[in-house]
C-alpha cells in the first residue's frame, strides 16, 4: 500500500526513506519536505497520515472512497486534488484515480484502479534537485503532467484504430463487427473526454489561484500541462466527430447496397416478366389460340419473345438496373 515515502530538504536533494510514523518529526525540521505515495491505502493508513499531516476529514474520507468527480478543493492550508487515470490494459482502456494532498511541506498521492505508478515522476524529479527546490509544487506538476502525458498514447491507440475502420466502412462487403465497433469506440472516447477535460480546469485554478502553494517559478509549468491536456481534448472532440460521420456513412452505404440489391431484383422481374406473361397466354387451355394453326407460329412466339427481353436487358442495363 506504500509505494514510497522520502524526505527531502530544502535544496531540493532526497535525504532518506522514512517510515509513516517518521513523517510528523520529519516535518517538524523547517528545511524538510515528504513526499508520499500509496496505492489504494487501507482506512487505518489514511487515518494515520490524517494524524501525521493533519489532513482534513472530508479529503480523507474522499480519498478512501474511489469513483470521485475530477476537481479541487482548498482546507486550510493545503489541496486536495482528484484525478482521472487512464491505462491500457489486455487492449482495453482501463480509467482510474489519483487523490492528491499537497501542502507547503508535503505532497501525498493516492491512486485507485487503473494507473501507472509514479516513480518514473519521482526519479525525474530527483534528478533536477534545482528545480525540487520549489518545493512539493514541483512535484505536484510532475505528477500531473504524468498523468496528462499517459494519455497520448491512448489517443494515438485509438486513432490508428479508427484509420482501419474507416478502411473497413468503404469496403463492398457489410460488417456487423465494424459497427458494434466503431460505437465502443465512440463510448470510451466520450468516457476519455469525462476524465481529461476537468484536468484543464484544475491545471487552469492551479495556474491562476493559490499563491500560498503554489510558488510563481511552478506556474509556466502547470501552463505547460494545459497546452497539453488541451490537445488531447481537442483530439478526443475531432475523433468523436470523425466517429459519428463514419457511423452516418456505414449506415448510409448499407442503405446504398440495400438499394442496389432491390434494383437489380427489380430489374430481373421485370426481365422475367414479359415471358412469363406470353407463355402464360398460350399456356391457356384454349381452342381457339391466335396462330395455333401455323407451322411457324412457335418459332415466331420465340423470336418475339426474345427481341422483348433483349429489348428490355437493353433498357434496364443502361439504366444501371442490372
Amino acid at each position: 500500500m506504500v509505494v514510497n515515502c522520502v524526505a527531502y530538504s530544502a535544496d531540493g536533494r532526497k535525504l532518506r526513506d522514512i517510515t509513516i510514523e517518521e513523517i510528523s518529526d520529519v516535518l517538524e525540521t523547517p528545511d524538510q519536505w515528504v513526499w508520499v505515495g500509496l496505492r489504494e491505502p487501507t482506512e487505518e493508513l489514511l487515518e494515520k497520515l490524517q494524524e501525521e499531516f493533519g489532513l482534513h476529514e472530508l479529503a480523507v474520507e474522499d480519498a478512501h472512497a474511489a469513483h470521485q468527480r475530477a476537481k479541487i478543493e482548498v482546507y486550510g492550508d493545503s489541496l486536495f486534488i482528484v484525478a482521472h487515470t487512464a491505462q491500457t490494459v489486455n487492449g482495453k482502456i482501463a480509467f482510474g484515480e489519483t487523490h492528491v494532498f499537497m501542502g507547503k511541506r508535503y505532497i501525498v498521492t493516492v491512486r485507485h484502479g487503473a494507473s501507472l505508478s509514479y516513480a518514473a515522476a519521482r526519479r525525474g524529479c530527483e534528478q533536477a534537485p534545482e528545480l525540487m527546490t520549489l518545493g512539493p509544487g514541483y512535484s505536484l506538476y510532475a505528477v500531473l503532467d504524468f498523468i496528462v502525458d499517459n494519455f497520448f498514447p491512448i489517443v494515438r491507440e485509438f486513432r490508428e484504430e479508427l484509420q482501419e475502420l474507416e478502411e473497413e466502412v468503404f469496403q463492398d462487403t457489410f460488417k456487423r463487427e465494424t459497427i458494434r465497433r466503431l460505437y465502443e469506440l465512440k463510448k470510451e472516447l466520450v468516457t476519455l473526454r469525462l476524465a481529461i477535460a476537468p484536468i484543464q480546469d484544475i491545471l487552469n485554478q492551479l495556474v491562476r489561484q493559490y499563491p500560498g502553494l503554489i510558488r510563481d517559478e511552478v506556474r509556466p509549468y502547470f501552463r505547460d500541462v494545459y497546452d497539453h491536456a488541451a490537445r488531447i481534448n481537442e483530439s478526443t472532440d475531432t475523433m468523436r466527430e470523425m466517429l459519428t460521420a463514419a457511423i452516418s456513412v456505414n449506415l448510409a452505404l448499407v442503405g446504398v447496397a440495400q438499394n442496389e440489391v432491390v434494383k437489380r431484383l427489380a430489374g430481373w422481374a421485370a426481365l422475367l416478366a414479359a415471358p412469363t406473361l406470353l407463355a402464360s397466354w398460350y399456356g391457356m387451355n384454349f381452342h381457339h389460340m391466335p396462330e395455333l394453326d401455323q407451322p411457324w407460329a412457335y418459332p415466331a412466339m420465340i423470336t418475339v419473345t426474345a427481341g422483348i427481353c433483349t429489348t428490355l436487358y437493353w433498357v434496364l442495363k443502361r439504366a444501371k438496373w442490372l
